[in-house]
């Protein structure tokens, strides 16, 4: 690497975590703003994964003039942290200026791919464009006909992020839900930290969000896994090693308030596995709505394995209590998902 290539990415490096620290003391001292949204700007993808439920194959990509009047309006709301997400988001062909409208609005940029379509030239224009986080799960060592984000087709574009990347990279391994060589996610894990980039790993959920105890053999490789990764995200993760055991967690669940998810048609979510709730359009999801999210007691919580939605609520893991009885059970939408960090650890 050249040594301005150096200087730039610590620089950039430096700056994001003096973002990160003011985003932090933001979020500890008000709980009127979210503090992550997963913005999807389009449904298409060019794999088809068969465990995901986030992807078509003919969807066109939201026009760049509604992006950004959905990312002023998070920036209205003093919005933290947005990750773009999909579908495969690098297929949209106004990427590069959604991620500088979130940079605009002061929001720390975010972004989750599958990798595919990395070149020298596109993370050159992410660097440009001001991305900060980018994450890729990779599920297996070589390709199968379940997922074909695999190491043997992705380590190449590992390499050209390790060689030209001026942001944060995580890579994300996945345990769980049948997979069939469990030691892929160790092997994963330990190519990403050996390419110097932070490496943690899912658990896949059954079909509606809900956990799923893993095996022994699989509960060994992921204890191994834990062990790689940092001490603060050890702490902030301890949620995983009640998933890993299919044990309930009791916890605050501040989706639809600290955590939204706004899929392509501009509606709020609570996450990915409850599309569908409370189904508002963001230019109609007002602060009230966000205060009531927050003293909502969610019905689907204890058994969740969504862990966006559980890091982004340890922030607020403290304060007041959920005092409030609606939202969608435990089993409201048939889906599958990978679970994994939302925009960076």
């Amino acid at each position: 690497m050249k040594l301005a290539k150096k200087i730039r990415r610590s620089l950039r490096g430096a700056h994001r975590k003096l973002r990160e620290a003011g985003k932090l003391v933001k979020g500890l001292a008000s709980t009127r703003h979210p503090l992550l949204v997963h913005l999807i700007p389009m449904r298409r993808c060019n794999l088809a994964c068969t465990y995901c439920n986030e992807f078509d194959d003919f969807s066109k990509p939201v026009p760049a003039e509604e992006m950004f009047r959905r990312i002023d309006a998070l920036g209205a709301m003093g919005t933290s942290v947005i990750t773009i997400s999909g579908g495969e988001p690098l297929l949209h062909p106004d990427l590069d200026a959604i991620i500088a409208r979130i940079r605009k609005n002061g929001i720390l940029a975010g972004l989750i791919t599958n990798g595919y379509l990395l070149t020298t030239d596109r993370i050159e224009r992410l660097n440009r464009a001001g991305l900060e986080y980018l994450q890729i799960s990779i599920d297996n060592v070589q390709p199968d006909d379940i997922s074909k984000k695999s190491l043997k087709v992705l380590d190449k574009k590992l390499i050209l992020l390790a060689e030209h990347a001026e942001f944060h990279v995580n890579i994300n391994s996945v345990l769980g839900g049948g997979m069939r060589q469990p030691e892929d996610a160790l092997t994963i894990a330990r190519r990403a930290i050996s390419l110097g980039f932070t490496s943690t790993v899912g658990i896949l959920h059954d079909g509606h969000g809900q956990l799923q105890p893993l095996g022994p053999r699989e509960h060994g490789i992921f204890d191994e896994i834990m062990s790689l990764g940092k001490r603060f995200f050890a702490r902030v993760n301890g949620f995983q090693r009640n998933i890993a055991a299919g044990r309930e967690n009791q916890w605050r669940c501040r989706a639809g308030s600290r955590y939204l998810y706004i899929c392509e048609d501009g509606l709020v979510h609570y996450c990915s596995q409850q599309r569908g709730y409370p189904g508002i359009p963001l230019g109609q999801y007002t602060a009230e709505r966000r205060r009531q999210e927050f003293l909502t007691r969610k019905g689907c919580a204890p058994r969740c394995t969504v862990s966006c939605v559980h890091q982004i609520s340890v922030v607020d893991a403290w304060r007041t209590p959920q005092t409030l009885e609606s939202g969608p059970p435990a089993e409201t939408h048939p889906l599958v998902q990978v679970t994994g960090p939302a925009a960076r650890d």
